[in-house]
C-alpha cells in the first residue's frame, strides 16, 4: 500500500485511538505518533446509532467513542487538517464509524484496515500497512 507523506493514520478500537502521521514517503513508511485519544464525556454524547436495550455500559462507551472519533475525523477533513487518511480499527468500531463519516472524510480515505492494533508496537502497525 502506498501511503503518501503527511497521511493521517488512525489506529483505533472501541476504547481509544492512536493518531500518527507518515513522516516518511510513499516508498518508506515512517509513522510518528501525534495524539492519543480516549472516550470523553460518554454520558453527554451518547452512542453511535441505536443500541439494543441489553447493551452493557462498556459497549455503549465503545459506540460513543466511535461516534466521537468519526466526528473528529469529519471536522479535520472539513478544516483541511489532512489530505489522506488510513483508518485501522477492529471490525466493530469500523462498522460503527462508517455510516457517520462525512463525504469529505471518505474521499480522503486511502484504506480501511479491519485489524485491532491499538496496543501493538509501532513496528507491527507499520508492517501491517506495508
Amino acid at each position: 500500500m502506498k501511503i503518501p507523506a503527511k497521511t493521517l493514520v488512525v489506529v483505533a478500537d472501541g476504547g481509544g485511538a492512536r493518531m500518527f502521521r507518515n513522516v516518511g514517503d510513499e516508498q518508506y513508511l515512517m509513522l510518528r505518533q501525534e495524539e492519543l485519544r480516549e472516550v470523553v464525556n460518554a454520558n453527554d454524547d451518547g452512542p453511535s446509532g441505536a443500541m439494543p436495550p441489553e447493551s452493557s455500559g462498556s459497549e455503549i462507551d465503545e459506540a460513543t467513542f466511535a461516534k466521537q472519533l468519526a466526528n473528529s475525523l469529519n471536522a479535520g477533513a472539513l478544516k483541511h487538517k489532512y489530505d489522506h487518511l488510513v483508518l485501522m480499527a477492529d471490525p466493530q468500531t469500523l462498522g460503527q464509524m462508517r455510516p457517520m463519516l462525512h463525504k469529505e472524510t471518505t474521499q480522503r480515505m486511502l484504506a480501511e484496515v479491519a485489524k485491532n492494533l491499538t496496543n501493538a508496537p509501532l513496528e507491527d502497525i507499520e508492517r501491517a500497512l506495508s
